[in-house]
């Protein structure tokens, strides 16, 4: 695809930069609309990812577009009507640069894009400082992912006072509790799910926060710390093991530019096909009983989880003595 060359010598983030403003000035992309992710203009313009986030930061800056998490870089609600002539931005002071501010806006970017969208030089540009300053406050990409996720979980957490917390006997509130907090979180940033598996956790301290909450409730029933710990991990991966799948999602829609229901609609002579196969009866007449077809909800799923896995529990936990 060919671009609109600009001037001799002009930075390849303003050429960017001028087209997707032509394309939003003239009406081709209205309020709302998705503009192209990081990624999308790195391949489209054929770019550094780096180039790419420093062209969708000025337009931020320009106010024409706005980031909304899970949606990614849309066109601002009312964008400037004659945006001004685009300026080199100056550099932000170094002095102004925290190890704080670069974990926030990596956050910003694996939220909006997905943690795939997310790179030391990306973070440096959105930023507004030079390519190499995070490296003074973070060795790596993969150290900061870990500041990431610790910030990330420590953003909720228990109540202190034992007289706003579930008594220790009311051991199914604690784990709901705490079920619920992880479930919020994951919502808020899915990138989270991807990072660590059953078999190799992720060990950052705010994560050990919740971990502590559900042991704190399954401890004094009784349990050997065997079992302790396996009931620890089944109701963990409940969580993760659902969240997993928003990341999934946003990343499947992003690169196919299909919804969920788009992507099911391309497939209906499919599942069609299997329907009329006569192979496969109680799914045929599952899917017979929805007048519009299945409604998957991630949020339904978990509370209905969470409740089987606590009845089927309740046993375990209840027959045993209390120390």
């Amino acid at each position: 695809m060919t671009h609109p060359t600009g001037a001799r010598g002009e930075p390849p983030y303003l050429r960017i930069v001028g087209e997707i403003r032509r394309r939003i000035t003239a009406g081709e992309l209205a309020p709302g609309d998705r503009v192209p992710s990081t990624r999308q203009v790195a391949r489209e313009w054929d770019v550094a990812t780096a180039t790419a986030a420093k062209a969708l930061t000025a337009l931020r800056v320009e106010g024409l577009v706005e980031t909304r998490p899970r949606t990614g870089t849309v066109v601002a609600s009312r964008p400037a009507a004659t945006p001004p002539p685009h300026r080199r931005p100056a550099p932000a002071p170094e002095g102004d640069l925290t190890l704080d501010r670069i974990v926030r806006a990596a956050i910003d970017i694996a939220d909006a894009e997905g943690l795939s969208a997310l790179s030391m030089r990306g973070v440096a540009a959105r930023l507004g400082v030079a390519a190499m300053s995070p490296y003074r406050y973070v060795p790596s990409k993969d150290d900061l992912v870990l500041l990431m996720a610790d910030a990330a979980f420590g953003e909720e957490s228990y109540p202190a006072d034992p007289a706003d917390a579930p008594g220790p006997e009311d051991w199914r509130s604690r784990i709901e509790l705490g079920g619920r907090t992880l479930w919020a979180l994951y919502r808020r940033h899915p990138w989270l799910a991807q990072l660590g598996s059953l078999t190799r956790p992720l060990l950052v301290p705010n994560l050990m926060v919740h971990g502590e909450w559900v042991l704190t409730a399954l401890d004094g029933h009784g349990l050997d710390p065997t079992t302790l710990f396996d009931v620890h991990v089944l109701l963990y991966s409940h969580v993760q093991g659902l969240a997993v799948h928003l990341e999934w999602e946003a990343h499947a829609e992003a690169t196919t530019g299909q919804s969920e229901d788009e992507w099911m609609a391309h497939r209906a002579p499919a599942l069609r096909k299997l329907v009329d196969s006569g192979r496969f009866p109680a799914f045929t007449r599952a899917v017979g009983a929805f007048e519009n077809g299945y409604d998957l909800r991630l949020d339904a799923l978990f509370e209905l989880g969470l409740k089987a896995l606590l009845d089927g529990l309740t046993p375990l936990i209840e027959g045993h003595p209390q120390d």
